[in-house]
């Protein structure tokens, strides 16, 4: 079941990182793009100001955090295990596959501090780029890091309402919202709009599983209307 849960959680993913790609272009959005700035190298943390703002490259995402000087960056990523344990030794250490995807399926996150390097996974990192993407200035760089600082700990999580672009743009520029989100929110309109498509899909799967029997490849487009629906609320 894990592993079904996990395709499909990556397809989704795959599905809307595709769109995005294709859609993120300054007619669409009415903002700078944010591409035009090359990324940065695993660079030394003095490179960088408390404050600053960095987002780094994922497979199928971009995931984002606040400098907090001394090589230290603060970031949102989903974990399952603040619910299970206290034990702050252990939640602290390296998030595993298998947590993070427990903690996106039970909606919970930590807001965890971790190194420049632990944070960029060998990735190249982007700064500040999303100051030129966005309709808001930059809050003080203090500010910016009082504000991640102040959220440290266990937090609910949505894929859509409540990521770590959330909440680095709420710690920069005072109030939350995710690029990725309200471009996959249009992709996802356009997709159930026709009512007649979800019903058609649904009945699909129902004719599959009754025809062929219950595997994946027949279970999956009967659970993916659901699954989306309870990852999207």
């Amino acid at each position: 079941m894990l592993d079904t849960l996990t395709f499909l959680l990556e397809r989704l993913f795959l599905l809307a990182h595709i769109k995005l790609s294709s859609q993120l272009r300054p007619p669409l959005t009415g903002r700078c793009d944010r591409d035009d700035a090359p990324p940065l190298p695993a660079a030394p943390p003095h490179r960088f100001q408390r404050g600053d703002l960095l987002e780094v490259p994922r497979t199928l995402f971009t995931h984002f955090g606040i400098y907090l000087g001394e090589n230290r960056v603060a970031h949102m990523i989903p974990d399952i295990l603040p619910v299970l344990t206290a034990e702050r030794r252990q939640i602290q250490e390296m998030v595993t596959n298998t947590r993070l995807l427990l903690g996106v399926l039970s909606k919970r996150a930590s807001v965890r501090v971790d190194s420049v390097e632990d944070f960029a996974y060998g990735a190249a990192i982007r700064l500040n780029a999303m100051d030129r993407a966005v309709l808001r200035s930059a809050l003080p760089g203090e500010e910016v890091a009082q504000r991640a600082e102040l959220l440290l700990g266990s937090v609910s999580y949505s894929l859509l309402w409540n990521n770590c672009e959330h909440f680095v743009t709420h710690c920069r520029y005072g109030s939350a919202q995710s690029l990725q989100t309200d471009q996959f929110c249009g992709w996802l309109k356009t997709l159930i709009q026709d009512q007649r498509n979800v019903v058609l899909t649904a009945l699909l799967g129902l004719l599959s599983m009754v025809c062929l029997g219950i595997s994946s490849s027949t279970a999956l487009p009967t659970l993916l209307i659901p699954f989306t629906l309870w990852m999207a609320s």
